[in-house]
């Protein structure tokens, strides 16, 4: 109940989002039912069956990361201060977010269903003159458990998915204990306080004082200065304050190395297979061995790897040489989230370079036409890729709207942000344009001779 009324009040481009994920839904649920219908209608070809189950696997994969990434940015289920109080706990708003995900997905696999129904003529006559007859079987019974099986993939693995990504995390370091203050306050002390130092020398009466004047001076006031004293640094300059700048990674991104070697494995797996006997794909695809599509696996994950270190190669590539303060500014953006969309950018490049492979064989007249299953799996797995894509840099974009809000107060131009917003995806493209057209062309080259 609590999920369906936090999704009711929701922002429109929240239920757009959403919307998007039942879509995605559909069309995956519509495709395992499609698998089914042929199974059924070819039972004499169970690997044929069980080789189109295996193609469903890639779109079902993109609908589940794009459900995590609309999920994350859900402002409905975001901690705030007081949801603690009246039982909203972290685990109490990822179990919200994982019934909301599984809200949406439901919602799309029924909607599949029917469609799969009106197309086999359960519902109505037959449309298109029984041109599906191939992969619906309208001529016998569908057994109800297997399709309510396969249309429960996509909601239970996608709930499944968002409760282990969004549960709670214990954010202190490894090593570090739980210390107890005062009257069992609970904390961590950067240091231990006796009980002499605390009444030596009114210490807490000065600290007190301290943190009043830190009050007087978030409110608007002045505080008194001696003579003796110099302002400080953000009082002299306040274009240098530090809470205006975007926060500095502490480290880069770890999986860069590990991404490589997945790539380059990918690549010499496909690199093999090209000597091997070859298998007929369905839906028109070009034939290949079996390796080629663990290859096509390696180099995607590779790429989804790789894609975080390399974002932050590009926000430091940009900071270097002498930078001015639009370059600084795109650099250290790029490199704080790297992690949030860099792994995305990485997911889209592997799909990018994958349509290029395929439109590249594809050119030639003596090669048969995609079928329209392989153009609905195409459709999925890019609108999936490029929906989670936009949502990672809107959570980027709220991610950073203190910083933002920040620099505008101090007077940084609007065109200055909107410079640096274009810088970023130029450098971007500027990087990953050129791997997908490298990793496409290794791609495709096994097939083509």
């Amino acid at each position: 109940m609590l999920a369906l009324r936090l999704t009711r009040g929701a922002h429109p481009a929240v239920h757009l989002r959403r919307l998007l994920v039942a879509t995605a839904a559909a069309g995956t649920g519509f495709l395992l039912l499609c698998t089914l219908g042929y199974a059924m209608a070819h039972q004499d070809d169970p690997r044929g069956s069980l080789l189109r189950l295996a193609w469903c696997l890639t779109p079902l994969a993109t609908t589940v990361y794009f459900a995590l990434a609309v999920a994350r940015t859900d402002p409905g289920t975001r901690p705030r201060p007081g949801l603690a109080a009246i039982g909203l706990g972290p685990a109490r708003l990822m179990a919200v977010s994982a019934a909301t995900t599984a809200l949406s997905c439901l919602l799309g696999s029924m909607v599949a269903l029917l469609f799969f129904l009106h197309l086999r003529g359960d519902l109505t006559g037959m449309p298109f003159d029984g041109a599906g007859a191939d992969f619906l079987a309208p001529e016998k019974p569908l057994p109800l458990p297997a399709a309510l099986t396969l249309l429960g993939l996509v909601p239970v693995i996608a709930s499944v998915t968002v409760a282990v990504a969004m549960r709670p995390r214990d954010d202190r370091p490894k090593g570090t204990g739980r210390s107890y203050g005062r009257f069992g306050a609970r904390g961590t002390a950067a240091a231990k306080e006796t009980f002499g130092s605390y009444g030596r020398f009114k210490a807490h009466l000065a600290a007190g004082s301290r943190a009043a004047g830190a009050a007087r001076v978030g409110a608007g006031s002045t505080p008194p200065a001696r003579a003796s004293e110099t302002p400080p640094p953000e009082t002299q300059a306040p274009h240098l304050a530090p809470h205006a700048l975007p926060p500095t990674p502490r480290e880069a991104p770890k999986g860069l190395p590990w991404g490589i070697a997945v790539l380059a494995a990918g690549l010499a797996v496909e690199a093999y297979a090209g000597k091997q006997p070859t298998t007929p794909l369905p839906g028109g695809l070009t034939g290949g061995a079996p390796a080629t599509l663990i290859g096509w696996l390696l180099t995607a994950i590779g790429l989804a790897l790789a894609g975080p270190g390399l974002t932050h190669l590009c926000g430091r590539l940009l900071q270097s040489a002498h930078p001015g303060a639009l370059r600084l500014l795109a650099g250290r953006v790029l490199m704080a989230e790297a992690t949030r969309i860099g792994r995305p950018l990485g997911v889209v490049c592997a799909v990018a370079s994958g349509t290029y492979a395929m439109t590249t064989l594809h050119g030639t007249a003596t090669t048969p036409q995609i079928g329209p299953l392989t153009t609905l799996g195409l459709l999925l797995v890019t609108g999936c890729t490029l929906a989670t894509l936009a949502t990672a840099a809107v959570e980027a974009k709220h991610a950073r709207a203190d910083t933002t809000a920040a620099l505008l107060r101090l007077g940084a131009p609007a065109t200055m942000l909107r410079s640096a917003a274009a810088l970023r995806a130029g450098a971007v493209l500027a990087l990953f344009g050129p791997l997908t057209l490298v990793v496409a062309e290794l791609a495709a080259l096994p097939l083509t001779r």
